[in-house]
């Protein structure tokens, strides 16, 4: 096996300048030439093992210290690089190559520093929430368009009366047993076509301008086939309805109304797969059964639970839920609300909830109730939610959706039968004061740490 080659050209030179020696004075020692060592410092020739043995014997190196790799802060560098506030700024790797190899102490600050950052947005985070609890004012930081358009929509009603109202117009005007798909074709010379994962490995939907084709990935299920084609129907045939509701949202920038439009389009995709009235009606009669109610209307348990917190017309409402949608990390992706996302009540980040719980049952629907600190109580209804069909070897994307509403309703839920006694959560371990909790994963805000060296108590962290 041929022997690895080992360039420590910038270690060698830190060595160097430590000892504050000159090319010369090195090469004299270690009897080479000044430029032989030259181009050893600038990695263009490898480390030989009579040169390592004279560098461990003249200076008393470490010879780990010359062969280690920089894999572990390279790593750290690509984390801090993988952020979105600064992914666009390396076209790759090498880069954080060098960084991490020729100036390691650098590299080190520069990881600590954004691990500073991270820490602080998450208690700006946890102490914004606190304040829009208590009735203040939220701290308003820089943010992504993205994170713009999440808290604009989560403050809001997920209902838009525009694009209802279109979208109930759009299928009554529906020829009888005429499908959005049949009007794609008829109205518009759309086809649809499904195409295999080699043809299209990296989309769900793409719609061809020239061939008048929207084509689908196989890896999608029918209920998602079947969304897919109601969010193109929506972006040409509720354009305007659309554009009007985006108009009244209070968005900054330009990319931020890209992307709320999106999401308004999948909005409307919903209404017209489910029409309100029709939808209302199934709701009721089933108890809010979204088994039920899915089956009825031949769409995702997603997708059934995310209309039923659109139902929000004047005079014609359902139930006021609200949702939260996260992965296995914890990782939020999605909250909305008949009401606006109720942040300050319910928080929604708390470990006891039956979200996390789900993952463990894979496919089964978990209902509970909770009571919060201030003593309202919730009942939450919790599922996990598989992504596309995945190919031999890939790992299955798998998150989980949390619907809950008021616990004054649950008799008029399915969900509601349990009389088990309700789970204590709080709003997120930051913001929860209750004591023992075997759940805690982070100390509150609000107390200072408990450090009695002759007492533990049963939660990772103690508090006064």
């Amino acid at each position: 096996m041929a022997e690895r080659k080992i360039f420590a050209g910038p270690k060698v030179r830190r060595i160097r300048n430590a000892l504050a020696l000159t090319q010369t004075a090195m090469a004299e020692a270690l009897e080479i030439s000044p430029s032989y060592l030259n181009l050893i410092e600038r990695n263009q020739r490898p480390l030989t093992v009579q040169l390592l043995l004279k560098l461990s014997a003249v200076y008393r190196i470490d010879l780990e210290e010359l062969q280690g790799e920089t894999a572990g802060g390279l790593g750290q560098l690509k984390e801090v690089f993988a952020d979105p506030l600064l992914s666009g700024e390396l076209p790759g790797d090498q880069e954080l190559v060098e960084v991490a190899d020729a100036a390691p102490n650098a590299a080190s600050g520069m990881i600590k520093l954004y691990r500073a950052y991270r820490e602080q947005a998450a208690r700006l985070s946890d102490l914004t929430a606190l304040m829009v609890g208590e009735g203040g004012a939220p701290v308003a930081p820089g943010r992504l368009p993205l994170d713009e358009v999440r808290e604009v929509l989560e403050r809001r009603s997920a209902y838009f009366a525009d694009i209802e109202a279109a979208a109930e117009s759009f299928t009554n005007g529906l020829v009888a047993g005429a499908s959005l798909k049949d009007w794609l074709k008829s109205e518009r010379g759309i086809s649809v076509r499904v195409l295999p994962v080699h043809v299209m490995p990296d989309l769900r939907r793409r719609f061809d301008r020239h061939s008048m084709r929207l084509f689908l990935s196989e890896r999608l299920s029918a209920t998602d086939q079947a969304q897919e084609i109601a969010i193109e129907v929506a972006r040409l045939a509720l354009r305007q309805q659309i554009e009007a509701e985006l108009e009244d949202l209070p968005l900054s920038s330009d990319e931020a109304r890209r992307i709320a439009r999106f999401e308004l389009t999948r909005n409307a995709a919903l209404a017209l797969t489910m029409p309100y009235g029709a939808f209302l009606l199934a709701a009721q009669n089933t108890r809010y059964d979204i088994d039920l109610i899915r089956a009825r209307f031949g769409v995702s348990f997603a997708q059934a639970a995310a209309r039923l917190v659109m139902l929000q017309r004047a005079g014609a409402g359902g139930i006021p839920f609200f949702l939260v949608e996260i992965d296995a990390a914890g990782h939020v992706i999605r909250r909305a609300g008949a009401q606006g996302f109720p942040q300050a009540r319910f928080g929604g980040n708390c470990p006891k909830l039956n979200i996390h719980a789900a993952f463990l049952e894979p496919g089964r629907i978990l209902a509970e109730t909770v009571a919060m600190p201030d003593g309202s109580t919730f009942l939450t209804v919790a599922r996990t939610l598989e992504g596309p069909v995945v190919e031999f070897g890939e790992r299955v994307r798998r998150t989980a959706l949390l619907l809950g509403c008021d616990a004054a309703l649950r008799d008029s839920l399915v969900y509601g039968r349990s009389d088990a006694s309700p789970i204590m959560i709080g709003p997120a371990c930051r913001l929860c004061e209750r004591r023992g909790c075997l759940s805690r994963a982070e100390p509150p805000l609000t107390r200072p740490l408990a450090l009695d060296e002759t007492a533990a108590g049963l939660g990772a962290f103690d508090f006064q």
